[in-house]
């Protein structure tokens, strides 16, 4: 039986570049080489296409030195890659595309409208899909659509309003009261993040976040516990079990260093919660995922909120981390689907949503 040839993109522009690549060894690991041939496509921080062949490269970063130049056609014809070498070039056709790729330029439908414009079957959420939950902003819009789906209460900015900090800041503090988080519309795993106890706090998190995006979300403090719920497939789609998020006690919450960077940061899968939470969270989760026309993959964050024990959603990852201590993966480890399945399956499911 001819082998599907699979390509693997990694790496990115954005700010989870290096998280990325850790996700991709993972995947890559996890691929059954009887059934598939993979190609290996790094993409540097400056956004240069280089082909690799060894994930041990990939995880020593040693693959940024190859000299094989990989440029994704948009052309139909093509279905793949042009290859560029020794200033000689080749295409090299591919049957689908697995883009591990973390936050702006590859979670945020900038990769996927290529791979749509080329006809190439695709791993994970479409265009919109991954544009409306890479913004927060537009999350939240949607979300306020739905039903008994409760979220932060919220107050969107733009940079160019900071100019007139002081009217900025009289806005939030009439709709909020503090602490507030302060978030980046646009950037992944909680770079730019920061919370606000007082007005001057306030302005300096307002500030920070304007250095990674034109939109930028204030939100209201929920205090609770930090739960996460993975999805799977396309019309049929189904939740895992829960996990609980337990960040170190020397981080404010959890932020970029708490998720990989601090030993003390810990997971719990399926923790005890108040009656019918769980299910709760799962149907909350399937419902989001629809409503954003998510397809493949993705996970989905919530609060229990402390005293009300409300489910408070926090947002959508459509393409949620695979590294050793990533929840997606764990999660659906937990209802017996293994990594290697767990691939296989997002891959099939390319296939599927290519065929829709």
């Amino acid at each position: 039986m001819k082998k599907i040839k699979v390509a693997v993109l990694f790496g990115g522009q954005s700010s989870e570049h290096d998280i990325s690549c850790i996700s991709a060894a993972t995947v890559i690991e996890s691929i059954d080489r009887e059934k598939y041939d993979v190609i290996t496509v790094g993409i540097t921080k400056d956004g240069r296409w280089i082909k690799t062949d060894n994930v041990e490269d990939i995880k020593s970063g040693k693959w940024r030195e190859g000299k094989v130049t990989m440029i994704l056609s948009p052309d139909r014809i093509h279905k793949g890659f042009v290859e560029i070498e020794d200033g000689k070039a080749e295409v090299t056709e591919v049957d689908v595309v697995f883009p591990v790729l973390h936050g702006l330029y590859g979670e945020d439908g900038t990769i996927q409208g290529i791979l749509e414009l080329a006809g190439i079957p695709y791993v994970g959420c479409g265009v919109v899909a991954s544009a409306v939950s890479m913004d927060k902003l537009f999350t939240k819009k949607i979300v306020d659509g739905l039903k008994d789906v409760r979220q932060a209460k919220y107050v969107p900015v733009r940079r160019y309003e900071l100019k007139e900090m002081d009217k900025v800041l009289d806005g939030i503090e009439e709709r909020l009261p503090y602490p507030v988080f302060v978030k980046p519309s646009n950037a992944g795993s909680s770079k730019g993040v920061s919370k606000a106890g007082d007005r001057a706090g306030l302005e300096k998190a307002l500030r920070l976040a304007a250095e990674h995006d034109e939109k930028i979300l204030v939100e209201e403090t929920i205090v609770g516990r930090e739960i996460e719920c993975a999805v799977l497939g396309t019309s049929d789609v189904k939740a895992s079990g829960v996990g609980e998020i337990l960040a170190a006690d020397s981080a404010a919450f959890y932020d970029f260093d708490a998720k990989y960077n601090n030993a003390e940061s810990k997971t719990v899968i399926n923790p005890e919660l108040p009656d019918g939470k769980t299910d709760e969270v799962r149907n909350d989760a399937v419902r989001i995922f629809k409503a954003v026309d998510g397809f493949g993959l993705s996970r989905v964050d919530f609060f229990i909120e402390n005293g009300t024990n409300d489910v408070v959603f926090n947002e959508i990852n459509t393409m949620p981390g695979f590294t050793s201590i990533s929840m997606y993966p764990m999660l659906w480890a937990d209802r017996g689907i293994e990594k290697k399945e767990l691939v296989d399956e997002l891959i099939n499911e390319a296939f599927t949503r290519h065929k829709i």
